[in-house]
């Protein structure tokens, strides 16, 4: 029998782990997840801010967890992985979206500021999704691994934006997702990317110190920046069984900027 649009896009019954979700796209992403009706696990390295985060997700009826973890280390994401597994008992989707950027000059760009940005950026993303698919994803022959890159990852920078490492890692992001796309097709895994232009962030503030605002929104054909909604539909897409048969993509998410840059 041919599904309706709602229960394509209904989660209801899945399981998903969210890393870098305790604020910013990583909890508008989880919302997302569990407003679809999926039990949400989120992790980042600070406890009280997943403590507050989940009481966010419950508020909202959400069946929400967290743990806390250094999604830069091998063994912390072993422990995250395990530890999912055994609260959430199988994971359907896992959400790879922690990360760090750092600005600096390329020829004065510190060699531990560019091992910090690769390390949680790419490493800690392959770690967790070999983690997840060996022990879950791989024997169920069932899963939806989604990688958080960015438009960065698609070229340049204008001139005073010097994030050499970031810009890198995601773009190795955007390659990691469609090899392991490649790999995995055959266990039913499905892997794809989501490139974020500008949204007002954390990691983001320096961008806007730089450029202003009103600056970054006029470089967008939307005249928009992101907001707190504009990431749901891809991750619901991407997560559901609406998008079971895209695997090995990027989609960039940025009110058209990637359009007239290039991207």
């Amino acid at each position: 029998m041919t599904r309706t649009v709602k229960q394509l896009f209904d989660l209801t019954g899945k399981t998903a782990l969210v890393t870098g979700g305790s604020r910013g796209l990583g909890l508008q992403m989880a919302h997302a997840l569990g407003e679809a009706g999926a039990r949400v696990m989120i992790a980042s390295r600070k406890a009280p801010e997943l403590e507050q985060a989940v009481a966010e997700l419950q508020a909202a009826g959400i069946d929400a967890h967290w743990r806390a973890a250094n999604c830069a280390d091998q063994h912390e994401l072993q422990s995250l992985g395990e530890h999912a597994l055994n609260t959430l008992g199988h994971v359907d989707v896992l959400l790879n979206n922690a990360g760090a950027a750092w600005g600096a000059p390329a020829e004065d760009h510190p060699i531990d500021g560019w091992d910090k940005v690769m390390n949680l950026n790419v490493r800690g993303y392959f770690i967790l999704s070999q983690y997840i698919g060996k022990h879950c994803m791989i024997p169920r022959r069932s899963g939806s691994i989604i990688n958080i890159a960015s438009i960065t990852g698609l070229g340049g920078n204008p001139t005073g934006i010097n994030t050499i490492a970031y810009n890198t890692s995601k773009a190795a992001v955007i390659n990691f997702s469609c090899a392991l796309a490649g790999e995995w097709g055959t266990h039913n895994i499905r892997v794809n990317a989501i490139c974020p232009g500008f949204f007002p962030s954390k990691m983001t503030a320096g961008t806007f110190e730089t450029y202003g605002e009103d600056t970054l929104i006029s470089h967008a054909p939307l005249r928009r920046l992101g907001d707190d909604e504009d990431l749901k539909g891809i991750t619901l897409l991407y997560a559901s069984d609406a998008g079971k048969h895209i695997t090995g993509q990027w989609l960039a998410i940025d009110g058209g900027v990637s359009c007239i840059t290039g991207g």
